[in-house]
């Protein structure tokens, strides 16, 4: 079980890596917004890991919110984006 949680945490690392750098030299706007919204499940992922390997459920209620903060994130730039689309 243990090198499951090392590489689970390396996979997990890298992917947060990989994501601060695009939300650092993304080329626009949205390449940005998208890679905050791919951080937040990262980390979404990263509590629900140490849930399962802690055998708890005292940040299930974190990690709803998180999720929900990201679904509105998502709409809210997809709305934007597809209004701003349309006006020209």
């Amino acid at each position: 079980m243990d090198i499951v949680v090392i590489v689970v945490a390396v996979l997990l690392t890298a992917a947060a890596a990989g994501t601060i750098y695009r939300i650092a030299k993304g080329p626009s706007l949205l390449d940005r917004v998208i890679a905050a919204d791919v951080l937040l499940a990262i980390f979404g992922a990263a509590l629900a890991t140490e849930m399962a390997i802690s055998r708890h459920t005292d940040n299930l209620a974190l990690l709803v919110v998180l999720t929900v903060i990201g679904f509105i994130g998502s709409v809210t730039v997809a709305r934007f984006v597809a209004h701003k689309k349309e006006d020209g």
